[in-house]
């Protein structure tokens, strides 16, 4: 069972986890123990909420794949229960990111004093390097 928020909960017939050998360079057990978790959580047929489920699908994440499937490759711990830890908070990570509002941004425009002060400065610094050549001593 993973908690997403205090009345949102995924059961586990929900996230697939399956253990995968590793990549990368390794040592003497590099063939022999599979580490790594690949966790697939299908957002259609989940129990989340309509809201959740519109959110993920409308985000635009290269783990979510054309069909609504999430899919996260958790690698870099050296145990299968930590990676397993890592890829389920990633999981809820994402779902809860899909859950926040971004502020809408309204478009400010300078003032015109600020205006004024940058058109000044740029003539005084035209007029200081016009005269540098000028100046004899």
């Amino acid at each position: 069972m993973l908690d997403i928020s205090n009345n949102v909960t995924l059961a586990e017939w929900e996230i697939e986890l399956n253990a995968i050998r590793s990549q990368g360079s390794g040592g003497q057990r590099v063939n022999k123990v599979a580490t790594a978790i690949h966790l697939r959580f299908d957002i259609k047929r989940s129990s989340l909420p309509s809201v959740y489920k519109e959110r993920l699908l409308g985000l635009s994440d290269s783990r979510i794949t054309a069909d609504g499937v999430v899919i996260i490759k958790s690698q870099s711990h050296r145990t299968q229960d930590m990676n397993k830890q890592e890829a389920l908070e990633r999981l809820k990570e994402l779902i809860l990111s899909a859950m926040v509002v971004q502020k809408k941004r309204r478009p400010t425009k300078p003032t015109k004093s600020s205006q004024r002060k940058r058109m000044d400065s740029k003539t005084k610094k035209g007029v200081t390097k016009s005269l540098r050549g000028k100046v004899n001593l």
